[in-house]
């Protein structure tokens, strides 16, 4: 959810789908690279195309076209003036792949990016090929909640600092964590908060009236739930119930992975990722 780089150290219901001709132009920030058949990516609260998907994107790019827009605030894209929708975002990150002239799509979410593959899915079914959704919710359980209320709490204090270090609190596993040196961790709470961008609020405040459970038992794209079963910002029961709720979803899990996937873990992702992938009907591009 958070663009942590520390690796390197009621809404519309599936019944309200929309046309082509409501789509507008997206101004997102839209990171496009590769070729052949393409993965949307959605990225988490607080985070980026490089923050969630930086591991793998060269890997991915290597037969795939890769579409990665960044939600307002986050990137190159506009802060936006209100509160952010999510049936308006979902549209915004379809506009983006349709404007880099894909037509269809397998849509990779992260966190709350998961929350906006399944409104994707809903509400443009026949573009969405597949969905692989990430430390995912369908609406924010206890402790995102309580999360999501103390981010937006400290950082209205002008606690920044503070908001870094609960990220990474929240984020890293107890090992990770615990093979960090003091000083290390400084250095990681500091890089967190550079990283931090202007939308980050906004984000948060979208985490926390997120509610896509009345779409999942209508999505009929093949579906890859992926439970970091260490997660301690997001719990891996909400990556069960996701599963549980779409129909013929098949669930993963990562033991012991945090909500931000070190790089052995993301190893891991990426090979249930491409073999869940690789099975899928093949398409023309």
């Amino acid at each position: 959810m958070l663009d942590l780089t520390l690796t390197l150290m009621s809404e519309f219901s599936v019944g309200h789908m929309i046309t082509d001709s409501s789509l507008t132009p997206s101004d997102l920030d839209v990171l496009v690279q590769g070729s052949g058949p393409a993965l949307l990516l959605a990225h988490g609260a607080g985070g980026g195309i490089q923050g969630n998907f930086g591991l793998v994107l060269d890997d991915l790019a290597r037969d795939h076209t890769l579409v990665g827009p960044h939600y307002p605030g986050a990137g190159g894209s506009p802060v936006v003036t209100g509160p952010l929708d999510l049936d308006d975002l979902a549209d915004q990150l379809v506009a983006a792949a349709t404007a880099a002239g894909q037509e269809s799509f397998a849509v990779l979410g992260e966190s709350l990016g998961s929350a906006v593959a399944v409104r994707i899915a809903a509400r443009h079914p026949e573009r969405v090929r597949a969905l692989v959704l990430t430390a995912g919710f369908p609406v924010a359980d206890p402790v995102l909640a309580l999360a999501a209320r103390l981010i937006k709490d400290l950082a209205g204090a002008g606690l920044w600092e503070d908001v870094a270090r609960l990220a990474c609190l929240s984020c890293l596993s107890p090992t990770d964590l615990t093979n960090i040196e003091p000083a290390g961790l400084e250095a990681a709470v500091a890089q967190t908060l550079a990283g931090m961008p202007p939308g980050m609020l906004d984000h948060f405040d979208l985490v926390s009236r997120v509610d896509v459970r009345p779409d999942l038992e209508k999505l009929t794209a093949p579906t890859l739930v992926i439970a970091p079963t260490g997660d301690r910002l997001v719990l891996p029961e909400s990556s069960y119930d996701l599963a549980a709720g779409i129909p013929g979803a098949k669930l993963i899990e990562l033991p012991g992975a945090a909500h931000i996937l070190n790089e052995t873990d993301r190893a891991t992702w990426l090979r249930h990722v491409r073999e869940f992938l690789g099975a899928l009907p093949a398409v023309s591009v």
